[in-house]
């Protein structure tokens, strides 16, 4: 059997972390080691982690660094053919790592696997909404505009990926290697997948079942909007630097469809005035999106539209009643695609 390393960066998550590490501890798969990467928290996430009695479990402790330094020091001790990262949040269902070592397994081209993923609330609630993302065929055009991965806890990754774009760094005042970029204050995970994609001959694909429970935390870097537009653009400059073509055909595209992206996160936070100003300057920056995506952007139009014009009773109820319908057609499209996987 394939080992996995589990990397978890830990960071004030008490709250999550006993539910997060169980749902490692109840994989179906069971040939892997759990590396927990305390990155100085404050709190007692790590006290909750040492009452887990499991010799796969490994406490690694840093000084807070931050969750790229955290993931690096996970790769650096890891043992496994295959390494998966967790946040410290999300939750996997029992049989995430089976599936994915089975896809990884049947498809030797594939150096990063991923699965959909469920959106759940701050109390774990299911949402019914699902991440649905392009899953065979992905190209950098794909990742740079949408991102079909989509989170941190949805792949799978051979070690051989990770290592081809392994750099060096005097980064804490020792050479060492290096894999996800620490100078990143956001957006980390677009950096990874994009050196992936661009520097190395590996192919990222998804498989069609929702294995992933993926945390929408109001407190998270995800719900400041600003500063992650900024982190966007920060990855963006980084890759111009050995890429310069590939942003050049696909800046301007990719900058729209982040601020759309963001205006659906401000709707969901319904922050009325950034939903309209965001979604203004996604179709601004480049307004083919509208025929590219027509069914995308009008839905993101509609909802931050009827966020500013209506009663706050009245659009609670119509978003229920569409992420119900939402949902609903999620759902069944995850099926018919896991039927056609098994025909």
């Amino acid at each position: 059997m394939k080992k996995v390393s589990v990397i978890v960066p830990v960071y004030k998550v008490e709250q999550y972390i006993a539910v997060t590490v169980q749902s490692v501890l109840d994989q179906t798969y069971s040939d892997f080691e759990l590396l927990i990467i305390d990155d100085g928290s404050p709190d007692q996430s790590v006290s909750i982690c040492q009452q887990f009695q499991d010799p796969r479990i490994q406490i690694i402790r840093q000084p807070n660094q931050g969750a790229n330094a955290a993931r690096n020091a996970g790769i650096r001790a890891a043992k496994g053919d295959y390494i998966a990262f967790l946040d410290g949040d999300d939750v996997w269902l029992p049989e995430k790592l089976e599936k994915h070592v089975e896809h990884l397994a049947n498809s030797p081209e594939v150096g990063v696997s991923f699965s959909r993923s469920a959106f759940i609330d701050e109390q774990g609630d299911a949402l019914g909404i699902y991440q649905m993302p392009r899953l065979q065929d992905i190209e950098i055009s794909h990742l740079i505009c949408r991102n079909p991965i989509g989170n941190g806890s949805a792949a799978v990754l051979r070690r051989e990926a990770i290592a081809a774009i392994k750099f060096e760094d005097n980064l804490h005042g020792i050479t060492q290697d290096f894999y996800w970029d620490e100078r990143l204050q956001g957006s980390q995970d677009l950096d990874f997948w994009f050196r992936i994609a661009i520097q190395t001959p590996w192919k990222i694909e998804g498989i069609p079942e929702s294995l992933t429970l993926y945390r929408v935390n109001s407190a998270g870097i995800s719900a400041n909007l600003m500063k992650k537009q900024d982190s966007w653009e920060q990855v963006i400059e980084k890759t111009r630097s050995y890429a310069p073509d590939i942003v050049a055909q696909w800046e301007n595209p990719a900058r729209a469809y982040h601020l759309r992206y963001l205006a659906r996160r401000a709707v969901t936070l319904q922050l009325r005035k950034d939903a309209v100003s965001l979604l203004h300057q996604a179709i601004r920056t480049h307004w083919r999106m509208v025929i590219d995506e027509p069914r995308r952007t009008l839905i993101t139009a509609a909802a931050a539209y009827l966020l500013w014009l209506l009663p706050q009773s009245l659009y609670t109820q119509m978003e229920t009643l569409a992420l119900k319908i939402t949902g609903a057609t999620q759902k069944r499209q995850i099926q018919q695609d896991q039927t056609g996987q098994l025909a």
